[in-house]
């Protein structure tokens, strides 16, 4: 028996490979849409890819369920409640596949969402009783449970879901063996849940006694716990899990289209027509200059899940990058969905050369800078674009806080006659909020390098709500 994590640090997302050496069978769990790695390694080991499962329709990506099916001939397994334009088996509760070495059986745990399963791994030469690991998709994480919000804007309450979540806990996953491991579809940094650990896979027994969703309580108390203080969902969420239930173009046919040159002259018109000119270098090489009227959003740290809260889904995308990264930046934009890319810059910035006139800079300033101007009598407004959670637990006082997620809803609320300091934790967010509050014309702005981050390193004062 085989079972390997792949974990994709910019999503955290962990998938799954599962393999039966005797008869050459790789079951692929909850892909990434981008499956070269899948396919490798199954060649690697010896093993065709046959069966592929998501554990529940996912939100925050779009699967390579389709783009397993359709270059390895992979059968689709989806939970019995489950509904799709494609063709796949439903599992229902207890349903299994069976191979020499290995069995995985198939627990119904909705909760998260209403078709949402769990799978139990055997190893056969093991032990035929005992599951060795169970695969909980987005039901059971590593210190904490999958969300039941998610799901309001397709008919289910979260009070609702979070009673399925409940039961789903106590009556299929808690009573398994302690010494189960855990293996989750997510980590730290989804926004699938609020108090996900860094770690990867766990124990059951650890997580019985350490997970703050399984101390005992009763199914009121939980769906109050559970529901309470969960971040904002990008409104992509919804946008990726219907898509994740219907037939659609597979990443590499998506990438043959829209990784095509767009000349200087064309990209200009296109941004005169409403196209988002996608800028995705650092935060420091777009402050030196940049495009005119262009949105930074650096392949760096959070990108795809900051292009899905941020971009239009109804406007094109033109990418400028540093030669060579097109690709990546429009594959990452495929993970989520956003395939209304329709090509690049090519040359990235050296295509401006002769154009000084469409260059802007960000003004950009060191905290000590910053601080001086904040304690002359005149002082810029301290726009804050971190997460209400974070501003609360420390930020700079006299600072306001306007999330980021929020900040092209509430743009209004920006004095456009005082200049403007804008920061976050280290600098990749508050590029993106300089360049969106440019884009609506507020330009007397500058942008505290290094960020929360940087403020505390000088020793500077902070203030918490706390």
């Amino acid at each position: 028996m085989i079972l390997q994590q792949y974990y994709l640090g910019c999503l955290a997302h962990a998938s799954y490979l599962v393999g039966d050496e005797a008869s050459a069978t790789a079951i692929i769990v909850d892909p990434q849409r981008d499956i070269q790695q899948y396919v490798a390694d199954a060649e690697k080991q010896g093993l065709q890819i046959r069966h592929v499962f998501l554990s529940h329709f996912h939100a925050d990506f779009v699967a390579g369920h389709l783009e397993l099916r359709d270059r390895c001939g992979a059968m689709l397994h989806l939970g019995a409640r489950a509904q799709a334009e494609y063709a796949f088996v439903a599992m229902q509760n207890g349903d299994t596949l069976d191979f020499p070495g290995l069995r995985l059986q198939v627990l119904e745990t909705p909760g998260h969402t209403i078709e949402s399963i769990s799978i139990l791994v055997f190893d056969l030469n093991q032990d035929r009783v005992k599951p060795y690991a169970v695969l909980t998709g987005d039901t059971l994480f590593i210190g904490d449970v999958g969300r039941p919000d998610l799901r309001a804007s397709l008919g289910w309450t979260a009070s609702d879901l979070g009673a399925h979540l409940y039961d789903s806990l106590h009556k299929q996953l808690l009573p398994l063996p302690d010494q189960t491991l855990v293996y989750p579809a997510h980590g730290a940094g989804s926004l699938c849940g609020k108090k996900l650990s860094s770690d990867t896979v766990s124990s059951l027994g650890d997580q019985r006694l350490l997970n703050y969703a399984l101390q005992p309580m009763s199914k009121e108390e939980f769906i109050r716990l559970v529901t309470a203080d969960q971040p904002d969902a990008p409104a992509y969420f919804t946008y990726d899990a219907i898509l994740n239930t219907r037939e659609r173009t597979t990443l590499d046919k998506n990438l043959e289209q829209v990784l095509r040159p767009i000349e200087l002259d064309e990209v200009l018109r296109m941004g005169d027509a409403g196209a988002q000119i996608l800028d995705v270098r650092d935060a420091a090489e777009y402050g030196q200059g940049h495009l005119a009227g262009s949105i930074n959003i650096g392949l760096g740290c959070q990108y795809a899940t900051w292009a899905g809260t941020v971009l239009d889904r109804a406007k094109p995308i033109v990418i400028i990058a540093e030669p060579g990264r097109e690709q990546e930046a429009a594959l990452r934009l495929g993970r989520i969905g956003f395939d209304h890319v329709t090509g690049y810059l090519p040359g990235g910035m050296a295509a401006l050369a002769d154009r000084p006139d469409l260059v802007w800079p960000t003004e950009r300033a060191g905290v000590p800078i910053v601080a001086e101007e904040l304690s002359a009598a005149d002082p810029p407004l301290l726009l804050d674009v971190r997460s209400p959670r974070e501003w609360a637990t420390k930020h700079v006082r006299g600072s306001v806080n306007l999330p980021l997620n929020h900040l092209q809803e509430r743009v209004a609320e920006i004095p456009r006659d005082r200049r403007i300091a804008v920061h976050c934790a280290g600098g990749y967010r508050s590029s993106i909020a300089a360049s969106i509050l440019h884009q609506y014309g507020i330009t007397n702005l500058m942008e505290m390098a290094g960020g929360m981050a940087a403020w505390e390193a000088a020793k500077l004062p902070v203030v918490s709500e706390s």
